[in-house]
Parts: C-alpha cells; structure tokens; sequence
C-alpha cells in the first residue's frame, strides 16, 4: 500500500488475464507464475518472452526475474520455518528453532 498498490488492484490479482490492468502488469504476473511453479515448469516459451520484450527491456526483464526468484524463495524459506514476520516481537525465540526442535 505504501508504494500505490490498492486493494481495487489486488483484488484483481487472482484472475489477472481477464482483468482490466495494463498489459505491463499481465505480463509480469505471468512472469511470477511460471518462475512459482504455479502451472508449468522449465524454461520459459518465446511468446512469453515475446509479451515480455513489448512492455520491458532486457534490463528490465533482468531485474524483474532477479526480484521474482529474491521473492519465491524467501516465501519458501519463511512457509519451512513457520516465520511469521508480522507478529515478531523483540526479545522473542527465533521461529526456526522452535521448527528444528
């Protein structure tokens, strides 16, 4: 919310293809789907790098995919450690030792 994400957008997150957001958009989050695993794996298909070239350029395709990978992987390390960062209070045990013991 900080950064200008509004809930009206997010709610157009689930089901994005078929939503009125910016081409831009469409082609990022497919970009965030197929780097999660959601529906496919392996390397990505030129008609999807394609949609990526016409909103980005190689730079910036770099970058985002950085981001995307930066992004999947502290998702999956904080879903194995029971991290729950939004009720961390000082002074409280580290949440990965309670999951190693």
């Amino acid at each position: 919310m900080r950064t200008g994400l509004t809930d009206e957008v997010v709610a157009k997150l689930d089901d994005y293809e078929n939503s009125d957001l910016d081409d831009g958009w469409k082609a990022a989050l497919a970009l965030a789907d197929w780097l999660s695993g959601n529906e496919h794996s392996g390397k990505i298909l030129p008609e999807h790098y394609e949609r990526l070239q016409r909103h980005f350029d190689e730079q910036q395709i770099l970058r985002l995919g950085a981001l995307l990978a930066v992004c999947s992987g502290w998702h999956r390390m904080i879903e194995a450690f029971g991290i729950r960062p939004d009720h961390y209070q000082a002074g409280q045990s580290a949440p990965w030792a309670a999951a190693a013991g």
